[in-house]
């Protein structure tokens, strides 16, 4: 009997050393690789001193009115990302997209990532472009960052448009994200092999090849590096923070709203209540993806600059 019981706790052991052996395999690998890409990311935008540290912007156009471009959470490399969105404004308004501090090109931040934090280094880098006066767009959860960004910031805000932004209260809102799991997964390098058998959610878009390896090179940078999963871990706290909050009432905000979303009951109605709260809110429903901007952004920038003429003529 117990040749068996020698054969079984040997197919066992296979069995647990295989894996074992994988991670392992895959772990080094992608500390190898992480080191390696580094050399291939290449530079773009401007950096910009706040706090001692570098943010970078991208700035295209020269129009007399400024457009702030603000990225969703979980962007790895939001001056690249917004490209599609950028092209279509740049003609008519001066365009610059933020890439806050553990995004893109920016450096990581030593501070944690609350709204407050976040928007007030957000204001240092305009301050020191010397921008005073402008329009904040922002995907995602940029919407809940705007809401603290307005009660600071009233006076300098032209403007919100939003891009499928968070709206406070949403269902949803108070889930934690599993940054552990996110952590893990990344360091084992199974985030790595994974993205590269799945589909280049970029794929088929209005990026060139260049682009679409940059914004690779900068996914495996950023998305589970310190900066990042701070963000992820306050999300919930940031969502709190504004519980109950509505933009001043004498700011025109406009909202991009996925007419088609599975996940979010509602979702279109909040961003009705939203817009109601202010003297001059509009909703315009588009179908696509969250990311409205990577498919959508000719109606996008149409639909803002009839927005934002119509509101010049008041």
């Amino acid at each position: 009997m117990r040749k068996p019981v020698r054969v079984v706790l040997t197919t066992l052991g296979v069995l647990v050393a295989v894996p074992v052996l994988l991670l392992a395999t895959t772990a080094v690998v992608n500390v190898v690789a992480t080191k390696s890409e580094a050399s291939s990311i290449s530079r773009y935008g401007q950096l910009v001193p706040v706090d001692g540290k570098q943010m970078n912007v991208v700035v295209a156009g020269s129009g007399a009115e400024t457009i702030v471009l603000l990225p969703g959470l979980g962007t790895a490399a939001p001056g690249l990302d917004f490209q599609p969105l950028i092209t279509e404004l740049q003609s008519t308004y001066r365009v610059v997209a933020v890439e806050p501090f553990g995004t893109g090109l920016s450096d990581p931040a030593d501070t944690d990532r609350t709204a407050a934090n976040i928007t007030r280094e957000v204001h240092g880098a305009l301050q020191h472009l010397g921008i005073d006066r402008y329009v904040l767009m922002g995907h995602s959860i940029a919407g809940i960052y705007a809401l603290t960004y307005a009660a600071s910031y009233a006076d300098e805000l032209v403007a919100f448009v939003g891009i499928d932004s968070s709206v406070p209260d949403q269902p949803g809102w108070d889930e934690p994200i599993p940054t552990g799991v996110i952590v893990g997964l990344s360091r084992l390098g199974i985030t790595r092999a994974l993205t590269a058998i799945a589909d280049d959610p970029y794929a088929g878009l209005l990026y060139d090849e260049r682009t679409r390896k940059q914004l690779r090179l900068l996914s495996a940078k950023n998305t589970a590096a310190p900066t990042m999963v701070n963000e992820m871990e306050h999300a919930s706290a940031n969502f709190a923070a504004v519980s109950g909050k509505t933009f001043p009432k004498g700011l025109p905000v406009l909202l991009f709203v996925r007419s088609n979303d599975p996940d979010v009951a509602d979702w279109v109605v909040l961003h009705e209540q939203q817009a109601a709260s202010v003297d001059t809110g509009q909703v315009v429903l588009l179908t696509g993806d969250h990311y409205l901007h990577h498919t959508l952004s000719p109606e996008i920038a149409q639909q803002t600059r009839a927005f934002l003429a119509a509101r010049s003529l008041r």
